[in-house]
């Protein structure tokens, strides 16, 4: 008995030192800040599992817009039924989490605000983007982007467009359908021209596109491009299953004669 009241009076303490964390003493904005610096996945999701303020300040809308489907006929900040809707509410900078489970359609959705996209599952196959036949793509990209944990389906044509930007895909799984014109179909296209306007040395300015741990299956080849960039830096990793891919597109480096 006296051992049960020691353990109790033990977790007592260890819950009241917790609560007087110097942490706890910030106001609500403060710490949402601080959850802002967080990655999405998965320090600001562990985050939201510390206690029931924290969960409210980790999932604010302010940190991250969700695109899922209600259960209750009840809108709730934040939230969207569809990817097209959250794209058009989202503010530049803000990362869009696609609920798992069930297919969800992107056609042609073009965009052209830096964000960030990832999928809510724990691994690609959990978050799928179905881009619907006769669709040019299920995304275009015409600003500096990142895309994680997805995985994208094309009936015909590509998975993603790139315009324009920098553009990251990791930790995805790109399909493209099998079909008679599959060798019109292609994981990625980008018509980009490279940057131009800045000397190369310049860093942070131009075009490319940059995949990291990503499965391609399907299509002609992995990506086309029809502008001035070139695809560079291969490397796959071969598995009992699939492949993975490591790859960047970007303006050929010319080196200098002596």
């Amino acid at each position: 008995m006296a051992k049960r009241r020691a353990g109790g009076s033990e977790s007592a303490v260890a819950a009241s030192s917790s609560a007087a964390s110097p942490i706890n003493n910030l106001d609500d904005g403060c710490l949402m800040h601080i959850f802002s610096f967080l990655s999405p996945i998965p320090d600001r999701y562990n985050t939201a599992l510390v206690c029931h303020r924290w969960c409210y300040l980790a999932c604010h809308p302010r940190l991250w817009l969700r695109v899922e489907k209600p259960m209750k006929n009840i809108a709730e900040p934040g939230v969207f039924i569809n990817l097209e809707a959250a794209i058009s509410a989202a503010r530049p900078g803000d990362t869009i989490l696609i609920a798992a489970g069930g297919d969800h359609v992107a056609s042609n959705i073009q965009i052209q605000k830096p964000l960030c996209i990832m999928g809510g599952g724990e691994i690609p196959d959990d978050t799928i983007l179905t881009c619907s036949r006769g669709s040019d793509s299920a995304l275009e990209f015409l600003s500096t982007c990142k895309v994680a944990n997805l995985t994208i389906r094309a009936e015909l044509g590509c998975c993603l467009l790139h315009r324009s930007g920098k553009l990251t895909i990791e930790g995805c799984i790109l399909q493209c359908e099998e079909n008679p014109l599959d060798h019109l179909s292609f994981p990625i296209v980008s018509t980009a021209s490279g940057c131009s306007a800045f000397a190369p040395s310049v860093k942070g300015h131009g075009d490319s596109v940059t995949v990291a741990r990503t499965r391609i299956e399907g299509g002609a080849k992995a990506v086309r491009t029809s502008g001035n960039l070139v695809l560079q830096h291969v490397r796959a990793i071969y598995s009992r299953t699939s492949i993975f891919f490591w790859f960047e597109v970007g303006e050929q480096q010319v080196s200098a004669k002596a």
